[in-house]
């Protein structure tokens, strides 16, 4: 069985959960908010929504990595990000829960190593585990800052 890094974090953000959703089914913003994403950029056309392509650069370790992520799952409560490598596989979960006039989001990750990258996953949970912290983080920071209308 294949060795899958896991992260997840909960945190509460004042904008309500129709606002956060609408943020981050975007992820051409991920670099305001993943300190390890150096570009991410749409790859289709269209409105955004399932299906919807984006070519990510990022780094982690000093290695850098470009992954092209697909929206595969998208409700007025969730996204799911997908993406696909040559040594990595990811997956991104994000829910929202309304709390009071604001949100509580749940963040989880997983970062499954393909190859001979599996080699790499003891190094990998600790900069997966670190990463995490720093993107909660800056995602607290962005979406406080939205201003909801």
């Amino acid at each position: 069985m294949a060795a899958v890094n896991r992260v997840s974090r909960t945190f509460a953000v004042s904008p309500p959960p129709h606002v956060v959703v609408d943020y981050l089914k975007d992820l051409g913003h991920v670099a305001q908010w993943d300190p390890g994403t150096r570009t991410c950029e749409r790859i289709d056309s269209g409105p955004v929504g399932e299906g919807a392509y984006w070519h990510n650069v990022s780094t982690m370790l000093g290695v850098t990595a470009e992954t092209t992520y697909k929206l595969c799952e998208l409700t007025d409560r969730s996204v799911v990000f997908v993406g696909e490598s040559r040594s990595s596989t990811a997956v991104g979960t994000i829910t929202v829960e309304p709390a009071g006039s604001g949100s509580t989001v749940t963040y989880e990750a997983e970062l499954e190593m393909h190859g001979s990258a599996r080699l790499l996953n003891p190094m990998m949970k600790k900069a997966f585990e670190k990463r995490a912290v720093g993107t909660q983080r800056q995602l607290t920071a962005v979406l406080n800052a939205l201003v909801t209308s």
